[in-house]
């Protein structure tokens, strides 16, 4: 046994007696015969100390072997939880992603159908019915934290089947319509007679206090108010039936419309466009969809520059009634359009209104002959 730096021998231990007690003697020898021994005496109380200590030392040298395999494991267990906990944050976030993407899609979805509910209307065809699709089972394993964004993203997703079923029939129906009716498809009034974004809807179709006698009265058609000059274009191909100012001693209603432009298009519409600050063309001719009709103004009962637009469409009976032109604008969203459509499809015809002028449609070439 070696101590520090000692070279010299150890004795062995001893044990002396001492009056029914005894001592441990431990004798440290150096290396130089010139230095003295060292001696280290024990009690027994002492020694049995030191062996305990040494057995608790050696019992949790066992302890630690034993449990370090189960620590380890656990801490092992705790990094591959907390990656797993990460991994399904990464999974819920892509997951509502995925959900906010078909939401986004059934909306655009949404808004196709509206534009094509517009079409229907516009051809005066009737609604094409939805197919009924099966409804989400719903699920019957265990509860999950994004059970919620689950459910949502299968309602979703049925509803946008739907949807996309029935834009493609609807599709079809128009696609068949314009091949067997060509020349109906050029003489539908179909997009906005000012271009771009520089107007404003400042007045709409139905019942309105009149600026002038502030008393309700019926307003037959739009006033797009914009700057003076603004070019006016025909929604569709058509015989300029009227272009000019009618005598107010002729027909007051209409000469209070100033400079106005009346279109025929083909036999089932006739459109007007009133205020205009030039006529670009001539009575009796011809134009396609797109050729410049007039310029904004406000000449007539007029209070800014607006151009006055008005659609009406025949009848069964052989009358050209007032209709919604906003829903013949199909190159513009307009708001609450669901709102629009639905008041279309179950409004009554309109029975007060000014009867086109004389030689006007119809309806107003029978007049003239009275």
């Amino acid at each position: 046994m070696k101590l520090g730096r000692l070279r010299g021998p150890v004795s062995a231990p001893a044990v002396t007696p001492s009056g029914g007690r005894w001592n441990l003697e431990i004798q440290i020898h150096p290396g130089d015969i010139r230095r003295k021994v060292r001696y280290l005496f024990l009690s027994r109380w002492q020694v049995t100390v030191l062996s305990f200590v040494a057995l608790l030392y050696v019992a949790g040298i066992a302890l630690a072997s034993a449990v370090a395999p189960g620590v380890l494991g656990g801490l092992l267990g705790r990094q591959e939880y907390q990656g797993l906990a990460a991994e399904r944050t990464r999974q819920g976030e892509r997951l509502q992603e995925l959900v906010d993407h078909v939401d986004q899609l059934d909306r655009r979805a949404g808004e196709l159908g509206g534009r094509m509910e517009k079409v229907f209307l516009a051809y005066g065809l009737p609604p094409v019915r939805p197919r009924p699709h099966p409804r989400p089972a719903a699920e019957t394993g265990l509860p999950s934290i994004y059970s919620g964004a689950i459910e949502q993203g299968e309602r979703l997703r049925t509803r946008l089947a739907a949807r996309l079923d029935l834009l493609e029939s609807s599709l079809a129906e128009v696609r068949a319509y314009e091949t067997r009716n060509p020349e109906q498809v050029r003489n539908t009034p179909s997009v906005c007679p000012l271009r771009g974004t520089d107007f404003v809807l400042v007045s709409g179709f139905g019942r309105r206090r009149s600026p002038f006698t502030h008393e309700f009265e019926r307003h037959t058609g739009l006033d797009l108010a914009a700057p003076v000059g603004t070019p006016v274009f025909a929604p569709a191909d058509g015989v300029v039936a009227f272009a000019g100012q009618y005598p107010v001693g002729r027909t007051s209603d209409w000469w209070r419309y100033g400079n106005l432009v009346i279109l025929e298009d083909g036999d089932g519409f006739v459109t007007l466009y009133g205020h205009a600050e030039r006529v670009e063309v001539r009575q009796g001719q011809r134009v396609r969809r797109g050729d410049l009709l007039a310029t904004v103004g406000k000449t007539g009962w007029s209070m800014s520059p607006h151009l006055h637009y008005e659609v009406r469409r025949k009848g069964t009976d052989g009358l050209y009634r007032p209709v919604d032109p906003l829903i013949y604008i199909l190159d513009h969203r307009w708001p609450n359009e669901e709102q629009l459509l639905l008041k279309a499809r179950t409004a009554p015809p309109v029975s007060d209104f000014e009867p086109l002028p004389p030689g006007v449609g119809r309806q107003g070439r029978n007049e003239a002959r009275k």
